[in-house]
């Protein structure tokens, strides 16, 4: 076996495309194949190889996630700027959206024109709790929560909410908590997005 191809099977080009190699192997990787173009073609082979499996392999991530990440990045752009943290109240089957006016008339909140399925913004956060806004278009993906409770109150629009077997038709002004364990779905049935005070709290 030659030293090339020795080199080749030896494994060090593999971690040098994943980020793993040591100092001295990235720099011996960068040197043989400045030297050897089979030891460049390898390197690019294995890039390629490792890039068609990830994409092979790929999850997509829940529009949910998109959308709280989303809003997360405005909240702490928000507190950066000068605004500062606050802590709306607790829903509760009493809740009412005047319990919110505050949050729900400033005039940033507001669903963007250009604005996917699902909008946030963050009003209040604490490590047990978050509250938002959101406005759903259509409809959300199922989910389940066995570590927080998720609590809605519709603001504006319609929407059924199916939670584990039993569906539940809620309109501006409704209360729904999510049970625990429970797969549960928000559809939109107004002609105009759903707009609810959401909250999820941590179970103690």
């Amino acid at each position: 076996m030659s030293p090339i191809t020795e080199f080749i099977e030896s494994g060090v080009l593999e971690l040098y495309v994943m980020g793993a190699a040591s100092p001295e192997e990235v720099l011996a990787v960068e040197q043989m194949a400045a030297a050897h173009p089979e030891v460049k073609q390898e390197v690019e082979q294995i890039r390629l190889s490792i890039e068609h499996y990830a994409q092979a392999h790929a999850l997509k991530p829940r529009a949910t996630v998109k959308t709280l990440l989303m809003a997360t990045i405005d909240y702490l752009e928000r507190m950066k700027e000068g605004e500062l943290p606050e802590s709306p109240p607790v829903l509760t089957p009493e809740s009412r959206t005047s319990d919110y006016g505050k949050w729900l008339q400033n005039e940033k909140a507001i669903l963007p024109e250009d604005a996917e399925g699902i909008h946030a913004r963050i009003i209040g956060y604490t490590p047990t709790a978050t509250t938002a806004i959101v406005w759903v278009k259509d409809a959300t993906e199922s989910e389940v929560h066995h570590d927080e409770y998720e609590r809605f109150l519709i603001v504006e629009g319609a929407c059924q909410m199916r939670a584990g077997e039993e569906t539940h038709t809620l309109k501006a002004g409704d209360y729904f908590a999510v049970p625990l364990h429970a797969p549960h779905q928000l559809t939109v049935t107004s002609a105009t997005p759903c707009k609810a005070i959401l909250q999820r709290l941590s179970v103690e």
